[in-house]
């Protein structure tokens, strides 16, 4: 986990498609200063993507300014669901940005109404309250705290447990991390708050019992009653996968909630938006949350997330406590309103679920072919993943994922670094613009791609 992409250019064959162009060394040997300098001012916890300098992103494509062309099969880390630079996001952020109002704090301005206005229309019913940020991270702590203060206001001081998943993942921060499940990787924050546990996440793959039963064993044994749980924090699908949990698991721990006073929250903050064939991912469990948080596809560009829930949930706090610097920044709200209008209007979510039988059928047959090595495959709508293991084992491989993302770079196919608990998962997130042919031709790719780091390791 944590391997870095080499930056000495490669020559590599030069590749001409309708949606793919490589015509130089990978990387292009007159960006190697740049991507010192950044290796030099910044963190090494930076350097863990594909080595490319990008110069523009339009639609479905990432070029650099070399002359190379890559189908994006990253959306930026899940968030340009509506293509990168949509005309007419670009055209509401120029507007905005020549209104010459930058940014208003929690001062009213139209531009956030409108935006709130639009989430709560196309949230579940019963969930109208909107609460603008930048982050996801930040919205998942915003989850947490509204959750443990409801936790308090229902059932006294000793509410406040909250229950988060194995493999989980809400975010970097402190909060968001403790309530995550990702102790694999390295240097992750260890949780030693006794009142915020784990539960295995009945993915069917890592954690075959999928049962209820294990959930409510799990609670009881790492010391919450549900009388001191405050809230369960759950992503939709679990970004490793994505993973979905079985239906009737999660609406018996809908009805647990209810009947325990829980404050239910899903993680869409990588799942909403069309990714995954319909608008909101919950709704594959045909059970609405308490919050939402939500983020990323929001804009398709700028930074803004939002915490969308019940009003006697989001209303505990009185005026100017519950507020942020940035929130409903009129530019990125600009962005976001234009952004959702697309989604809505040229039927996105339609275009995700039309395409995932195509897209896991080609991860099954790469699968088929190499079982040894590929050892789960998923995908819902317009995301996926392929997880890579040791051959004949069910243990993780990060090395064999590193491999085959870098080998799609070199054919101009461009995926963010492997993820997942143990930096496994090849993710495939495309802009959920992408057509038919060229999703096709990005899984020829990763084909290839997967042959070849498969048999330079023989």
């Amino acid at each position: 986990m944590g391997k870095e992409f080499s930056i000495t250019p490669r020559t590599v064959p030069r590749i001409e498609t309708k949606y793919r162009r490589i015509v130089t060394p990978i990387p292009h040997p007159d960006s190697v200063p740049t991507l010192e300098k950044l290796r030099h001012f910044e963190p090494q916890s930076m350097r863990g993507q594909p080595p490319i300098v990008w110069e523009q992103a339009q639609d479905i494509f990432v070029n650099d300014k070399y002359g190379n062309r890559w189908l994006d099969w990253s959306s930026g880390v899940l968030v340009t669901n509506s293509g990168h630079c949509a005309p007419e996001v670009k055209r509401a952020i120029l507007d905005q940005v020549n209104s010459n109002l930058l940014h208003n704090y929690c001062f009213p301005s139209e531009e956030r109404a409108a935006l709130v206005e639009e989430l709560a229309a196309l949230a579940p019913e019963g969930l109208k309250k909107v609460f603008l940020l930048t982050t996801g991270s930040e919205a998942t702590e915003c989850a947490i705290k509204l959750s443990r203060a409801h936790g308090i206001k229902v059932g006294g001081k000793k509410k406040i447990g909250i229950i988060g998943w194995e493999r989980g993942y809400h975010g970097r921060t402190l909060g968001s991390q403790q309530a995550g499940g990702m102790a694999g990787q390295k240097n992750w924050i260890v949780n030693e708050d006794p009142a915020i546990i784990t539960a295995p996440f009945p993915d069917g793959y890592w954690q075959t019992d999928t049962s209820f039963e294990l959930f409510l064993k799990t609670v009881a044994a790492r010391g919450l009653q549900p009388e001191n749980v405050a809230g369960v924090i759950m992503e939709t699908y679990q970004g490793v996968g994505p993973d979905f949990a079985p239906v009737e698991f999660v609406r018996q721990l809908r009805a647990w909630c209810d009947a325990n006073q829980i404050v239910l929250t899903f993680d869409e903050v990588q799942a909403g938006f069309g990714r995954t064939g319909k608008f909101w991912a919950f709704e594959h469990y045909g059970v609405s949350p308490d919050l939402i948080c939500c983020g990323k596809g929001i804009s398709s560009s700028l930074p803004l997330s939002a915490v969308i829930g019940r009003e006697a949930i989001m209303d505990q706090f009185p005026p100017g406590s519950m507020t942020s610097t940035h929130t409903g920044n009129p530019v990125s709200a600009a962005a976001a309103l234009a952004s959702l209008r697309i989604i809505v209007r040229d039927k996105l979510a339609d275009n995700a679920a039309a395409l995932e039988p195509l897209l896991l059928a080609g991860l099954k047959a790469i699968q088929a072919k190499h079982p040894s090595v590929i050892g789960h495959v998923t995908a819902r709508g317009l995301v996926a993943g392929m997880q890579t293991v040791k051959p004949g084992k069910k243990e993780p491989d990060h090395d064999l994922a590193h491999a085959i993302i870098e080998r799609c770079m070199w054919k101009g196919l461009l995926l963010f670094a492997p993820v997942g608990a143990w930096g496994q998962t090849v993710k495939i997130a495309p802009p959920l613009t992408i057509p038919r042919d060229a999703l096709e031709e990005s899984l020829a790719v990763l084909a290839e791609a997967t042959d070849e780091a498969i048999a330079a390791r023989v």
